[in-house]
């Protein structure tokens, strides 16, 4: 029975976590909070309390056989002492959880082939990739939602920006099936895209993501030049032969 250690157990990691175990896995997690130990054991993760921004050792907890990050913190010194840890155990694959927003918005298809912005998030997916004491992948998910986090709720705040530009969303349950892939077909050492495919424009897509909860439709700002950038997914359906649960997003 493998054992999967989740370093982030909130909006994705927890139901993660879940689903594992429902597959057969064994599964530890991490919170930075101990209010948040009795809700993960209840549910049969094993509870760790870790906090990466701060000097400690947390050896059992990398005693596994696939460490999933799914932290937000983009802190490059936090992680460079994460690696550090990592490095101390024997512990060979890690999937780390990034984003689509390392890619430039250049007006076009964007692949793994594409150059990255200079941001923290691109750095630290570099320090996982560049070690050689484990195997490194990268999943770059576009924007998040499932559960309740529904797209009709968002920019209510302001005006949303660049109406005819493209959106790339994912759907939780996707985002947990497409690890569950990387860890059952055992696929380390790359770097995966996961978007649906389907990329309707910003306008439709937040006009009937606002209709869905019956609220008024939304505001747009048309002020500034048109920027967008559409994420292909093609990289990871072809190697993990993966099809996508939600894949019509104005079906949401």
């Amino acid at each position: 029975m493998e054992v999967v250690s989740i370093l982030g157990c909130g909006w994705l990691g927890k139901k993660l976590g879940i689903d594992l175990i429902k597959k057969g896995y064994t599964v530890k997690g991490s919170t930075t909070s101990m209010e948040k130990f009795d809700e993960l054991k209840t549910v049969n993760i094993e509870p760790f309390l870790i906090d990466i921004s701060k000097e400690s050792s947390y050896q059992e907890f990398l005693e596994t056989d696939v460490l999933v990050i799914a932290i937000t913190s983009k802190n490059i010194e936090d992680f460079k002492r994460l690696i550090f840890e990592i490095e101390k155990s024997n512990l060979m694959k890690v999937i780390f959880i990034s984003s689509t927003s390392v890619y430039p918005s250049l007006n076009k298809e964007m692949t793994e082939e594409d150059q990255t912005v200079d941001i923290p998030l691109s750095h630290i997916e570099n320090l996982f990739l560049k070690n050689t004491n484990f195997e490194t992948t990268i999943i770059r998910f576009s924007g998040l939602f499932g559960g309740k986090r529904h797209p009709g709720n968002w920019f209510t705040d302001r005006k949303i920006p660049h109406p005819k530009g493209y959106v790339n969303m994912i759907h939780r349950e996707d985002c947990i099936a497409i690890i569950e892939q990387v860890i059952k077909q055992n696929i380390f050492g790359e770097v995966f895209n996961a978007c649906a495919n389907h990329h309707p424009t910003r306008e439709d897509f937040y006009i009937n993501a606002r209709k869905s909860l019956e609220k008024p439709a939304p505001e747009f700002d048309t002020s500034k030049p048109l920027t967008y950038k559409i994420i292909s997914s093609k990289k990871l359906q072809r190697v993990l032969n993966y099809q996508f649960k939600y894949n019509n997003l104005l079906d949401i």
